[in-house]
């Protein structure tokens, strides 16, 4: 409905200006030097760089091949926030994983230790 971006000069080109005025796309944009005007995404770029950097090698050459990976997991497993699963957020449909099919997804209930 909306693109919102940064000041980024790509998006921001005489090509892509003439692309959002001919769909008829409005376009706005994150203040300069402040990047909480894009908290969520700020937020979820924290959360990637937190977990890639626990697999990731010395010299950080490598964290393309484990990014795959990190996706499928957050986008299968339950938000802490929203209490929902991405891609069943995504797809409308609950996807089932082949660590599903062997293992089975963990209850909804926690376990009572008494």
């Amino acid at each position: 409905m909306i693109l919102h971006s940064d000041q980024g000069t790509n998006l921001n080109s005489a090509l892509f200006t003439e692309l959002w005025k001919r769909l008829g796309i409005p376009k706005t944009r994150t203040t300069a030097l402040h990047p909480e005007s894009d908290g969520m995404v700020e937020r979820f770029n924290r959360t990637i760089l937190n977990h890639l950097s626990l697999f990731v090698s010395e010299n950080q050459t490598d964290w393309d091949i484990h990014l795959p990976l990190f996706l499928l997991v957050y986008k299968s497993a339950d938000h802490e926030v929203t209490g929902f699963i991405p891609a069943d957020m995504l797809f409308g449909r609950t996807l089932r994983l082949p660590c599903d099919i062997l293992f089975g997804r963990p209850s909804d209930t926690p376990s009572s230790s008494e």
